[in-house]
């Protein structure tokens, strides 16, 4: 698997900046950069997947716009089922992990393909993961926008990621901060 960790630099080398309510961020990930790497994780999948039908699980609701973009690139048949999960509060995980909408489809020996836009302690993950594994699969992956390795407290399987990044808070591209900010086409972190 192929990862692309962005340093520190890339993140505070950029001028742009918007508010999202109390807080100032800066452009931190453009479009393009993030586009690029969607389509690169796509042809994964697709490859990896081929003559398969997985189940994708996006996670509401920071992937919607990751699963969207992923799906249109994705060049295999599949289904889409959508997950919730919460474990954040304003910039801080909470460490309680909730799960507020559940499981709609049988998985019993479906490949899934669980779809994240951000681990960083990998709590969250890893509960969705063993909630999926009682249901017996036949296959669990993940595949994530952004991981943060340095912020992980568990380990967790990561199959398909976009980019690594700094453990810094960021938002757009779906993330958000109190629910605002996920309507941006770049991502950006807190200043």
């Amino acid at each position: 698997m192929h990862r692309q960790r962005l340093s520190n630099d890339l993140f505070e080398s950029k001028m742009n900046k918007i508010q999202v309510k109390d807080k100032s961020f800066a452009i931190s990930i453009p479009a393009a950069k993030i586009h690029e790497q969607v389509c690169r994780v796509a042809a994964e999948i697709t490859r990896d997947f081929k003559d398969r039908e997985p189940l994708f699980l996006p996670v509401l609701n920071g992937a919607f716009i990751f699963a969207a973009d992923l799906l249109r690139e994705v060049q295999i048949p599949c289904e889409v089922s959508f997950v919730k999960l919460a474990s954040y509060q304003g910039t801080q995980t909470t460490g309680e992990i909730r799960e507020v909408i559940g499981l709609a489809h049988d998985i019993t020996g479906r490949d899934v393909i669980i779809v994240e836009d951000i681990i960083d302690s990998g709590l969250s993950m890893a509960h969705m993961i063993e909630t999926l594994e009682k249901h017996n699969p036949a296959s669990i992956s993940v595949c994530s926008l952004l991981v943060k390795p340095d912020a992980l407290r568990v380990k967790v399987p990561i199959h398909y990621c976009c980019l690594e990044i700094p453990n810094d808070f960021i938002v757009g591209y779906g993330l958000d901060y109190d629910g605002f900010g996920r309507n941006t086409k770049d991502i950006y972190t807190l200043c």
